[in-house]
């Protein structure tokens, strides 16, 4: 018996999804007061899509971008990124190329030497940045925010978010890092939705199918670190967020109990990023 699951349908319209998306973006920069945004173009098909649709809206002299990489970190990312620039016609004045290695390491070096912990005798020569550490990449995040903010200062743009709503509803995000904007124009789209909308697009093959990733270490990937993949991932957060379905409900649909768990564990352990800061 094939599995309820299987018919489970988040296809979207590409093209009215485009048009809404266009206006969405045009209305909300205008009625602020700007004319520009800049986004952090990360080579992945969430911030290609972004910035395709903000050239579409403003074109191409009013969109900055920044690329941020840290030192040799996932280089293929900054490579990909230069296509789509060039492919929209993005002007070089308007790209900034950062790498943030120098200001990441020093971040981190100064926190560790700060520690209260007695330093090993390791530590206590020249310190080696922990790449697979999940605190020095949320530091990774949040120095990109930072430069983003000073760009849209500069050039007086809004900054632009490429936060989808898989990633929102699991809390895959660094609180005041990557989720920090003044736009979010794909949040309201599943990352199987935006594959479709890329599609349409013409988003280059190779940025469609690569494996999604945050890029804080070397090998790292989003469904790596889930434990589950994104298709799954959206039909559960379907049930569960939009048509509030409760687990037993969607287990009995076909989907193995333990990817269940795992997704749904990510929804209510995050909530409360969603939240913050807290007021009396």
């Amino acid at each position: 018996m094939t599995p309820i699951n299987m018919f489970i349908d988040l296809s979207l319209n590409p093209a009215k999804t485009a048009v809404e998306i266009v206006r969405f973006i045009k209305n909300t920069v205008h009625n602020a007061g700007f004319s520009r945004v800049v986004v952090g173009l990360s080579g992945g098909i969430d911030s290609v899509v972004t910035t395709t649709l903000a050239v579409k809206t403003l074109g191409s002299s009013n969109v900055y971008v920044g690329l941020f990489p840290y030192g040799e970190l996932n280089k293929q990312a900054v490579e990909d990124a230069k296509l789509i620039i060039g492919q929209l016609g993005i002007p070089p004045s308007n790209v900034a190329l950062i790498d943030i290695k120098p200001l990441v390491d020093v971040i981190y070096s100064s926190s560790e030497a700060r520690s209260s912990r007695p330093a090993s005798p390791a530590g206590r020569q020249a310190r080696t940045i922990n790449i697979g550490s999940l605190r020095n990449g949320n530091i990774m995040v949040r120095v990109r925010m930072i430069l983003l903010y000073d760009l849209s200062k500069r050039f007086k743009a809004l900054v632009l978010g490429t936060e989808n709503k898989t990633e929102h509803l699991l809390g895959y995000f660094t609180r005041f890092g990557d989720e920090a904007s003044d736009i979010e124009p794909i949040r309201h789209l599943y990352k199987t939705q935006l594959k479709q909308l890329a599609i349409y697009l013409d988003i280059p093959e190779k940025i469609i199918k690569k494996p999604p990733t945050a890029g804080m270490w070397q090998g790292q990937t989003d469904e790596g670190e889930f434990g589950f993949t994104y298709e799954e991932a959206d039909k559960i957060l379907y049930l569960y967020a939009d048509l509030r379905k409760k687990r037993e409900e969607i287990e009995k649909m076909g989907f193995k109990k333990e990817i269940v768990e795992k997704v749904i564990s990510r929804v209510e352990k995050n909530k409360f990023k969603h939240k913050l800061p807290h007021s009396i």
